[in-house]
């Protein structure tokens, strides 16, 4: 074969072919930018033009043997003509297109090969579904035009590096990655574009997903999804920009997810991590996202925010963390603005009080605790009935709902001397002639308020004056107040 095909090449790819064998450098490029540019390679000449059949040949056997030599593909600067078809090959060698021009996408689909590198080129699409690479996969700086790459359920032990990398696929996942397996990480830093999204899901990231400064664009969609993911940490941070939605649905990201400097433009849901477990989560936005952030029955470690990290609507319901930690903010300032962080979740869910009062208790806040479950019966109470809500407020304005029965003291003993006062401006009656101690105002006045025990003094005398419906009324008020501390301490001690 190599014979019959070599009298046929040109002089670019007889210079490919005698280089193959010992893995050396093929370079066309001019030493000239704005003519070594892939986006003018459609005008590079046939010194610069290899068919994408002389390529394949090499990688699949095709090519002379040299003995002691290590054979690797690598070539710059060329523009590769015809469709680069590797599907369900074993290629042992691995591949280096640095600075190419390829007019048709490149297939290894199913296919096992080594290391592959097509960095800073040009190339329609790249599909590599279900391939084994032993190695790195590498399309750092390169632009795919109007494809995507294509990794389902393939398996990468090393590296899948797309820095600076620009991919255009309207219409479809520009990352489309949905069960892969990774040995090593995954970066899209420095630069790195999609418009149509990047889609992991169920994908196995050990060396984790970096995805620093990236921009991805699907604004009418999903920007990310990374739905039951498992990753050792995910970096959506400095710069990085998402115009959809970020979903992270059941993913496990074991260290750090952080979105540190990070925006989020989708319109609907920002951010979606219902359901998933990470250590710590580093929320802290450049801007306020424009969508909700759903994290509804998550699982956190430690949460870092910043205070202008949230957006309007946050989903908190079976939200869980291990610990708090933000900008300083002392005492009952750092408590009104969680209190307010827990407003924005819709509706009312006492979940989300429980939680940040039982982490204020754990750090040994527990006056901020009582504050947290006050505003949760303050809010429960805007869902109840009329009746309901009239209980509620007595509650709230005499006890506290319990968790403030000093309350009580005060109303208490602000009735006492205003009993004493009116009592003691008038002439009580005695129930029965010399019988029961002397009338004293203020020990009468005691005895109307408190219906349990008595000091002689309400059976002893009466009025028969208007005075006695104030007399009535100190009664009333007093089983309200009674029954309302009763009420409140017992919702206290039992807090099912």
């Amino acid at each position: 074969m190599a014979v019959l095909i070599y009298d046929e090449l040109t002089a670019a790819e007889r210079a490919l072919w005698d280089a193959f064998p010992e893995g050396r450098w093929v370079d066309l490029r001019t030493g000239v930018p704005e003519e070594d540019d892939p986006a003018t390679g459609a005008e590079w000449g046939a010194g610069r033009t290899v068919r994408a059949e002389v390529v394949a040949a090499l990688l699949l056997g095709g090519g002379p043997a040299r003995p002691g030599g290590v054979a690797a593909l690598r070539l710059a600067g060329a523009r590769i003509t015809g469709a680069l078809d590797l599907a369900g090959a074993e290629i042992g060698s691995p591949v280096w297109l640095r600075g190419c021009r390829l007019e048709q996408p490149v297939s290894l689909h199913a296919a096992t090969t080594r290391t592959v590198h097509i960095t800073a080129g040009r190339v329609p699409g790249v599909d590599a579904g279900l391939a084994r690479v032993e190695g790195h996969l590498d399309l750092t700086g390169s632009v795919l035009e109007t494809g995507s790459l294509t990794l389902v359920n393939a398996q990468v032990t090393g590296e899948l590096r797309l820095n600076g990398a620009r991919i255009t696929a309207p219409g479809r996942w520009g990352v489309f990655a949905g069960g892969l397996a990774m040995g090593g990480g995954v970066y899209c830093r420095e630069g790195f574009f999609t418009r149509g999204g990047v889609r992991l899901v169920g994908a196995q990231l050990p060396g984790g997903l970096f995805m620093r400064g990236a921009r991805l664009e699907s604004p009418q969609g999903e920007a990310l999804v990374a739905d039951r993911a498992d990753a050792s940490a995910v970096e959506l941070s400095d710069g990085f920009r998402a115009t959809g939605t970020v979903r992270l649905r059941g993913a496990r990201i074991a260290d750090l997810l952080t979105l540190d400097g990070a925006t989020l433009d989708g319109t609907g849901t920002a951010l979606f991590g219902v359901g998933m477990q990470v250590g710590t989560l580093d929320f802290g936005l450049a801007t306020k996202p424009s969508g909700t952030v759903d994290l509804r029955g998550a699982t956190v470690t430690a949460l870092h925010d910043r205070a202008g990290s949230w957006p309007d609507e946050v989903r908190l319901d079976g939200f869980v963390y291990g610990s708090l930690h933000s900008e300083a903010t002392p005492g009952r300032e750092n408590v009104t603005r969680r209190l307010a962080w827990l407003r924005r979740n819709p509706g009312y869910a006492p979940q989300p009080y429980e939680q940040l009062a039982a982490w204020y208790r754990q750090a040994g806040h527990d006056d901020d605790a009582r504050r947290v479950l006050l505003a949760k019966q303050r809010h429960r109470r805007t869902t109840l009935n009329v009746p309901g809500r009239v209980w509620g407020r007595l509650l709230d304005a005499t006890v506290g709902y319990g968790y403030r029965p000093w309350l009580a003291a005060l109303w208490m003993g602000a009735l006492c001397l205003l009993g004493g006062l009116v009592f003691s401006a008038g002439s009580p009656v005695q129930t029965k002639d010399g019988e029961g101690a002397p009338f004293n105002a203020l020990v009468y006045t005691v005895d109307l308020l408190f219906p349990v025990g008595d000091f002689g003094q309400r059976g002893a005398w009466h009025w028969t004056d208007a005075t006695q419906w104030f007399a009535y009324l100190l009664v009333a008020v007093g089983w309200l107040l009674t029954t309302a501390v009763v009420a409140g301490v017992t919702r206290t001690l039992n807090r099912n």
